[in-house]
C-alpha cells in the first residue's frame, strides 16, 4: 500500500487533495465566525451623549457599533413634515408615532434630514391635538437604524413603517440619514419641550447584550469540515483501488508463468526397471 502512494501521481494527488482540504477548512471557519453575530456595544459606551455628525453621516447604510448610541444634534424641524407610524406599542397599547423631518446643522452636507419621533399617541383623534414643532431646536435621543418598507394601502399622513427610503419620497427632500432619533430632549427656544397630553414620551433603552447564534452557519460549517475530511478519503480510496488492482494483475502474471512453464518428465517405465 505504501509503495502505491508513494508513486507520483498519488503525491501529486495527496497535495491536491490537502490543497482542497485547506480551503475548505477555511470556509468553515469563516462560517463558524459568521455564526455569531456582533455583539451590540455595551451600555456604557452608547449611553454616553455624542454628537450626531460625529458617530454617523448622512447617506450611508447603519452598522452595528453606530445603532443605539445616545446622540445630540443641532438643527431646525422642517414645517409640514409630520407623519404617523402606524402600530407602535406603548406597553400594551397600540397606537402611533409622531414623526417629523429634522434638517441636522453642520452635517457636512446641505440639506441632510433625520427623521425624529416625538412621543407616541393612541390615536389619529389624539395626534391632531398635539402642536407641530418648527423652527430651530437642539435634540437628544437614541439612535436607531431605519427600519424597512412595507406594502400597505396608504392612509393620508400615515406610513406602516418609519423607512427612510420612504420617507425621503414623502418628505421629497435630496439627503437623509438612514436611520432616526428617538428623541428624549428637546429643547427650543432656550427651553425643554415635554411632552403633553395625549402625547407620551417614547423611552427606548439599550439592546440586551447577548449574542446570538445562526445555526445555520453552524450547520454549513459543519459540512465544510466534512467535505474537507472527505478529500482525503477519496484520495485514499483511490490509492487503495490502485493498490488492488496492482495485486490483482501480479497474481494473474503468476498464474500465467505457471502455466507456460515446461512440465517436468515423468520417468518411463524401462527406466525404473533399469
Amino acid at each position: 500500500m505504501l509503495k502505491t502512494a508513494l508513486k507520483p501521481r498519488w503525491i501529486l494527488s495527496l497535495i491536491l487533495a490537502l490543497a482542497i482540504a485547506a480551503l475548505f477548512v477555511l470556509l468553515s471557519q469563516w462560517q463558524f465566525s459568521r455564526s455569531q453575530d456582533s455583539a451590540p456595544p455595551p451600555p456604557s459606551t452608547t449611553e454616553q451623549v455624542q454628537p450626531l455628525t460625529k458617530v454617523f453621516q448622512p447617506g450611508i447604510p447603519m452598522t452595528a457599533g453606530v445603532a443605539d448610541q445616545m446622540v445630540r444634534m443641532e438643527g431646525r424641524f422642517l414645517p409640514d413634515t409630520r407623519v404617523l407610524v402606524q402600530t407602535r406599542l406603548q406597553g400594551d397599547r397600540d397606537g402611533l408615532w409622531v414623526v417629523s423631518a429634522f434638517e441636522v446643522a453642520d452635517s457636512g452636507l446641505p440639506s441632510a434630514v433625520l427623521p425624529v419621533v416625538h412621543g407616541w399617541v393612541p390615536d389619529a383623534q389624539a395626534a391632531s391635538e398635539v402642536p407641530e414643532r418648527e423652527g430651530a431646536a437642539v435634540v437628544q435621543g437614541r439612535l436607531l437604524p431605519t427600519e424597512a418598507p412595507a406594502v400597505q394601502v396608504p392612509v393620508p399622513g400615515q406610513v406602516p413603517t418609519l423607512s427612510v427610503a420612504q420617507l425621503i419620497n414623502v418628505w421629497d427632500v435630496p439627503l437623509m440619514y438612514s436611520g432616526f432619533v428617538v428623541s428624549f430632549e428637546t429643547v427650543m427656544d432656550g427651553g425643554t419641550v415635554q411632552p403633553e397630553a395625549p402625547l407620551e414620551a417614547v423611552t427606548i433603552g439599550p439592546q440586551p447584550q447577548e449574542t446570538p447564534l445562526n445555526w445555520l452557519n453552524i450547520f454549513y460549517a459543519v459540512e465544510w469540515f466534512v467535505f474537507a475530511g472527505f478529500a482525503f478519503f477519496l484520495w485514499w480510496r483511490l490509492v487503495a483501488d490502485d493498490h488492488r488492482r496492482t495485486l490483482e494483475e501480479e497474481e494473474d502474471q503468476d498464474i500465467a508463468s505457471d502455466q507456460h512453464s515446461p512440465q517436468q518428465l515423468q520417468p518411463t517405465t524401462d527406466e525404473v526397471r533399469t
